[in-house]
């Protein structure tokens, strides 16, 4: 049975089948928006955090942070759905059962991830070369890229496990997004899907993509992060 579903993914593959490739296109459409916006706000914020070491409710701030990092993501998506239902304070946005509503659930999933590494990456560094710049005359914000380039590793490596986080998640777009066929089915939840029915062959040429998918992103990285170490 196991061969026999191996032999028919494989053709599968082979033969392009549309449903597969529109399943694909959704998935790396609401994971790169989620990630795109979880960078552009949290890594900013991350070294914010990272680089005010006297900052006002620190001690309080950071284990927030950390406890993000950890949020279950079916949690996540109670709470989305919760907000963008009919009778949720977000409602009216109409983002229930749509990719923008899985996107916005994603963001808040790997958010935490991106502040949390990008802060630890930023107290990683030397917290002289911040002394050293503003010696000659560095504003706040030089000051900021520099670190962050300094932490470039540490920063790829919270792009990574961002990402990472959100293509193989299934219970925050499961409840958000409804796993409607053409409109909010994504790699993962389709997997659920098709397992339950039986369709052990369209199953596991999903998983196979979506391992694949999950590969080449973080080989992709993984040379960016060997580069920029310099090793």
């Amino acid at each position: 049975m196991l061969a026999r579903a191996f032999a028919d993914a494989i053709r599968l593959l082979w033969d392009l089948d549309p449903a597969l490739l529109e399943t694909v296109a959704l998935t790396l459409q609401v994971t790169l928006a989620a990630l795109a916006i979880a960078l552009v706000v949290g890594i900013p914020i991350g070294a914010s955090v990272g680089l005010a070491r006297r900052l006002p409710g620190r001690s309080l701030i950071v284990p927030v942070i950390y406890t993000g990092m950890g949020l279950p993501p079916v949690v996540v998506g109670l709470f989305v759905y919760l907000m963008l239902s009919n009778q949720g304070p977000l409602g009216a946005l109409g983002w229930l059962f749509t990719p923008t509503g899985m996107i916005a659930a994603q963001t808040i999933i790997a958010f935490p991830l991106v502040v949390g590494l990008t802060m630890a990456a930023v107290q990683g560094v030397d917290p002289d070369l911040g002394a050293q710049m503003r010696a000659l005359g560095a504003t706040k914000r030089q000051v900021a890229l520099i670190t962050l380039t300094e932490a470039r590793v540490g920063v790829t490596a919270a792009v990574v496990a961002a990402y990472g986080s959100i293509i193989s998640e299934v219970g925050a777009v499961m409840l958000v997004g409804g796993n409607i066929e053409g409109e909010t089915r994504v790699l993962t939840t389709a997997i659920v899907l098709e397992t339950r029915r039986g369709n052990f062959a369209l199953a596991m040429a999903l998983g196979i993509i979506l391992l694949t998918l999950a590969f080449l992103t973080n080989f992709v990285f993984y040379r960016l992060q060997v580069r920029q170490g310099g090793r």
